[in-house]
This record gives C-alpha cells, sequence and structure tokens, in this order.
C-alpha cells in the first residue's frame, strides 16, 4: 500500500521532491513554485500548484492525478524530460491546468506509452510555438495538449490511450490547436520517421480560436488534428467542437485512422473554417451531430487527399460567401447525409492549399479528378444565393439519391452542372426557381 507524503508548502514541496518521495499528496494551493521534475516512478495528486513559468516536468514512469496545474497561458504546464531514452508509463489522470500540456519524442527518448484519462486544459495560447508540421502549403499551430515523436529513426514509437480530453471554452477558447497528435514525417518525406500511435483518442468539449490573421495563406490550426506519423485506430468526440477564427479547422486528418466518429455538434465561426478535412488516410467517418460553419468560405466536409472509404453525416449547414457544403477531390466510394446539406452565400475567398482563391458557394463538389461511388441524401441539397450552383461535378458520380431533391432558390441559380458521364439523376427531383434545373457540357472539366 503506497504511503502518501502530505505536503501544503512550496518548501515542503521542494524538499519531498529532492528526497525522491514516491507519493507526494498536495493539500492545499501552493503558489510561487520554480518548474519542478518528478524523479523516475515518483506519483503527485491533489491540490493546486501555481508556477510562474513553466510547471512539472514528467521523467519516467510518474503519474499525475486529481491534481490543477496552472502556468502562464503561453507556458507549458507539463512537459517532459528529453534526456531519457524511455518515458515509461505517464499517466494524467483527473488533471486540470492553465497552460500546455506537451509530450516529445526527441533527443534521448526513444519509446514510452501516455495513459490519459480526463484532463481538461482550461487555457493555452500556442501562437509562439517555432515548431510546427508543414504540409499542403501550409504550417499547423500545435495544441493545448500535444503528443509529438519529433524522431526521425522510423523504428522508434510512442504508444497512447488518450481519454476525455477537453480544452478551452466558449468564452476562454484556446489560442492555437486543441488537441495535437503527431510523428516525424512530412508531406515530401520519401522515409517517414518516428510514428506515434494510439489505440482511443476520445475528446470532451473543445474550442478554439487561432487568433489567425483573416485573409494569412500558409497557417492554420485544428480543434483536433491529426498531423503526419499519427497513427489512431479510433477517434471518438463526445463533446462539442467549437472553432472561432479564421483558418480554425474543427477536425482535421493529415494521419492514419480507422475509425472516426463524432456524435457532438461540430461548429466553426470565422473565414476557411471547415468542420472535417481530410489529407490523410482514414477508413470510415462517421458524424452523428450537424455541423454548422459561418463565415467566408468555410466548408463543411473537404477530402483533398489520400483515402477514405466511407463518410456519412447527420447534416451539413454552410453560410457564407464561397461557402461550400461537400467537395471530394479524390475517390470516396460512398457519402451519406441523413438529413439537409444546405449552403446560402454567392462568391468569396477561401483558403485552399496554402492559396486564397475565389469560390463560389456550392452544397457539393466533385473536383475533377474526384469520385464518389454513391450519394444518398435523406432531406434536400440547397442553395440559397444568386448566380449559384448547387451541384456541381467536374469529376465522377455513379449514383445519387436525395429525398429532398436538388434545389437552387436564389436569382439566376442551377440546380446541378455535369459533364454527364456516368452520373444517374433520373430518380432526384431538380428544382431551380430562377435557373436550369440541369446544364451539361461534355466538354467542361475543372480543376
Amino acid at each position: 500500500m503506497t504511503e502518501w507524503q502530505h505536503v501544503s508548502t512550496a518548501a515542503q514541496l521542494a524538499a519531498a521532491i529532492h528526497e525522491c518521495a514516491p507519493a507526494i499528496h498536495v493539500d492545499t494551493v501552493i503558489c510561487g513554485m520554480p518548474m519542478l521534475t518528478l524523479p523516475p516512478g515518483t506519483r503527485l495528486r491533489g491540490g493546486t500548484i501555481e508556477f510562474g513559468a513553466k510547471g512539472v516536468r514528467l521523467t519516467q514512469g510518474n503519474t499525475l492525478e486529481d491534481v490543477t496545474i496552472r502556468t502562464p497561458e503561453h507556458e507549458t504546464a507539463i512537459l517532459n524530460d528529453t534526456t531519457v531514452t524511455t518515458l515509461g508509463t505517464l499517466t494524467l489522470r483527473r488533471v486540470r491546468t492553465s497552460g500546455q500540456v506537451l509530450l516529445l519524442a526527441r533527443d534521448a527518448v526513444r519509446s514510452g506509452h501516455v495513459h490519459v484519462e480526463d484532463l481538461t486544459v482550461e487555457a493555452a495560447d500556442l501562437r509562439g510555438r517555432t515548431d510546427s508540421p508543414h504540409g499542403f502549403g501550409v504550417d499547423t499551430l500545435q495544441g493545448a495538449f500535444t503528443l509529438w515523436n519529433q524522431q526521425p529513426d522510423p523504428g522508434t514509437e510512442i504508444t497512447a490511450e488518450l481519454l476525455d480530453i477537453s480544452a478551452g471554452s466558449a468564452t476562454h477558447p484556446v489560442r492555437g490547436s486543441g488537441i495535437f497528435l503527431g510523428g516525424h514525417a512530412d508531406q515530401d518525406a520519401a522515409v517517414p520517421g518516428g510514428t506515434t500511435r494510439v489505440t482511443t483518442l476520445r475528446t470532451g468539449q473543445i474550442h478554439t480560436d487561432g487568433g489567425i490573421r483573416p485573409g494569412t495563406p500558409d497557417l492554420i490550426s485544428g480543434a483536433v488534428f491529426l498531423s503526419f506519423g499519427a497513427v489512431v485506430d479510433e477517434v471518438l468526440n463526445t463533446g462539442t467542437i467549437t472553432t472561432h477564427g479564421a483558418n480554425d479547422m474543427a477536425l482535421d486528418n493529415w494521419g492514419r485512422a480507422r475509425s472516426w466518429t463524432a456524435t457532438a455538434t461540430i461548429t466553426t465561426y470565422g473565414p476557411s473554417g471547415i468542420g472535417f478535412v481530410n489529407f490523410g488516410d482514414l477508413d470510415r467517418l462517421d458524424v452523428r451531430a450537424p455541423i454548422t460553419t459561418h463565415g467566408t468560405g468555410a466548408r463543411g466536409f473537404n477530402f483533398y487527399d489520400g483515402t477514405l472509404r466511407h463518410a456519412s453525416f447527420d447534416s451539413i449547414a454552410t453560410t457564407g460567401d464561397g461557402a461550400i457544403g461537400i467537395q471530394v477531390s479524390r475517390d470516396l466510394p460512398q457519402l451519406d447525409v441523413r438529413g439537409d446539406l444546405t449552403t446560402s452565400g454567392g462568391t468569396g475567398t477561401s483558403l485552399v492549399r496554402g492559396e486564397q482563391v475565389q469560390l463560389q458557394a456550392t452544397a457539393l463538389s466533385i473536383k475533377q479528378g474526384g469520385r464518389i461511388g454513391r450519394v444518398t441524401v435523406g432531406g434536400r441539397i440547397a442553395t440559397s444565393g444568386d448566380d449559384l450552383t448547387t451541384v456541381t461535378v467536374d469529376g465522377e458520380l455513379d449514383a445519387i439519391r436525395a429525398g429532398g431533391g436538388i434545389r437552387a432558390t436564389g436569382r439566376c441559380a442551377d440546380a446541378v452542372h455535369t459533364r454527364g458521364e456516368g452520373t444517374e439523376l433520373a430518380d432526384v427531383v431538380l428544382t431551380a426557381a430562377d435557373g436550369r434545373a440541369m446544364v451539361c457540357d461534355l466538354g467542361r472539366g475543372r480543376s
């Protein structure tokens, strides 16, 4: 049975650390601490510890539980010693922080396991971090919780089980990304490096605002972001996901995931926000709550690169000039929307692969080179802006069903533009209030 050493002052806590006490219980609020490093195997629990700069540094086999750690928002509340060769198992259980949780495999660290149960990062500001992955024309801000294997050796692996991580609040969103998982790789790497392999990532509520200046072409953030080298069996978003700024992605995959399920609402506010964007490899995506975006160039779902077998959504509604409901640039065998797929707005500027470009608001867009095998929409596919096209098929669409039809209600707006190759629309009601129901151009095809 563990015998806990109780401390209630900064001096007592420092002494317990110096004596390598195996189990330390903080009884109260301790202020004015310098950064402390836990010896290997030491457990720390209870109370609140406030730091003027960095907070608690973990080494090997440490456990933090039922403790609150507060640092300035731009600092790291929990970090790890990178001079050890292995992390052992680092455990965070019922921990709250102000300041980033940053766990890295670099320098000497080549292995380890991270186990998280109920972590809340109340506030963090990641805008000053210089390390960031680069791909598809943009850099990505680090997260309030960041687990990153930076070792170039592909034989290095960090494993993790990450349960119930929350970040920010509606009144105080995280300044940067929310959850960031990554390995050592980049878009052009011939040989990938070390990986971060996660069995389950389960998230609670996440609120972010990257603080990115509108119109910036080469910087994004993600409320939940899987970077290159992140391999996750199962992602579960059980709390609401909300982004509040420009270029803020709600859910963004550059890595590999077997399944990704969201059961709470996904909302973005701000220009060029996206509900879910996929550049990596994902087998099954199932969003069981509405995706709603607000802002110029904001989009509900983008499948730009990588692989995806089946995507399904509750409903998607985008609002703003240049806003797109769903856009597909790769092969997607099956797409389902249980409710409505709607877009309002006109033409506006949106961030696409590191460039600010002009886009028309469109409910469903299949780009040249993209293909959808089967689309099933239980409700309507609709746009309400002027001079728009509700469904644009520059790639391939094998079959589509829409229980509420395809509608364009704006002035000079068309329901469907298609090249007409292999697209079956016979069972879909097409309506254009002040335009054409169908425009078929066999010679058309745009990038």
